[in-house]
């Protein structure tokens, strides 16, 4: 992870108590089992379905000199927790190698949102999306990093930016569909991010009632 991204972001959720990571920052990390005290494996990648807006587990790579793919998955269910260094499980058990998570990690290629354009439902395109924002402890996904649209006003040219995004969002092949009302949320960093969306969600519910 390249240091520009600034240093603020890197003390992200100190504002509201909530740990926001980059999903590309969770890739790498080991997993660790609490009852043995040892690593499983290393996460390869996130199982994210962008409909329900959050994370449902970790592809895994085997450690040391027999590094590769594994069978097995890790789903959210089996995490005990999550930190800037390690993703904590309770046991060897916490691992599967059948069940939804696995048929989902098959079909999750075909859902990444990292690339795709965001517009909201005025027309206006926002940026494209470069990354995920998650909250760690419970998997759900907060917003997006963008690389901001040249033309989006209040900020430079290519800037990365921060897109909270409400709870559910329909996701097409090619784009995302965001509320106007919430370009004025966007940040450029992650500090004070998670706030920024309980905001953004709260005026949402409120105009749905």
């Amino acid at each position: 992870m390249s240091d520009d991204r600034g240093a603020a972001d890197k003390q992200s959720g100190a504002d509201d108590n909530r740990l926001l990571m980059r999903a590309t920052e969770l890739a790498g990390l080991p997993v660790v089992s609490i009852a043995e005290g040892e690593a499983l494996a290393d996460v390869k990648d996130v199982v994210y379905n962008p409909d329900k807006g959050s994370l449902l587990g970790f592809t895994l790579n085997k450690r040391g000199f027999l590094r590769g793919p594994m069978k097995a998955v890790l789903p959210m269910s089996g995490v005990v927790g999550i930190g800037r260094d390690a993703v904590m499980v309770a046991d060897t058990g916490a691992c599967e190698e059948q069940g939804g998570l696995a048929a989902e990690a098959q079909s999750s290629a075909g859902r990444n949102v990292v690339g795709n354009d965001v517009l909201t439902d005025a027309g206006q395109r926002l940026g494209k999306v470069t990354d995920i924002v998650v909250a760690a402890e419970s998997g759900e996904v907060f917003g997006y990093e963008l690389e901001g649209d040249p033309k989006l006003q209040g900020h430079h040219p290519g800037q990365r930016l921060f897109l909270p995004i409400p709870a559910t969002l329909a996701v097409s092949g090619t784009a995302l569909m965001v509320p106007a009302t919430a370009e004025p949320f966007i940040r450029d960093d992650l500090s004070g991010f998670g706030a920024a969306v309980e905001e953004f969600r709260a005026q949402l519910s409120g105009s749905a009632t």
